[in-house]
């Protein structure tokens, strides 16, 4: 289990690492944008992303 949970890591630090390697102008551009919504809807935008996630996983496994 640890493996899997070291693996899923690595390839989220990969996923989220593409983003300012392939074009870091419009990733500040982006975090800028995000620093201006409210709180209320960033954790309702975080909510979704877990439980859409958790939804995968469970279809994938």
């Amino acid at each position: 289990m640890w493996q899997s949970l070291a693996a899923a890591l690595c390839l989220l630090l990969v996923l989220e690492g593409l983003m300012p390697f392939l074009a870091p102008a419009r990733w500040k551009r982006m975090l800028a944008g995000v620093a201006q919504i409210a709180d209320a809807h960033l954790r309702l935008i975080g909510l979704a992303c877990m439980l859409t996630g958790t939804l995968f996983l469970y279809l994938i496994r």
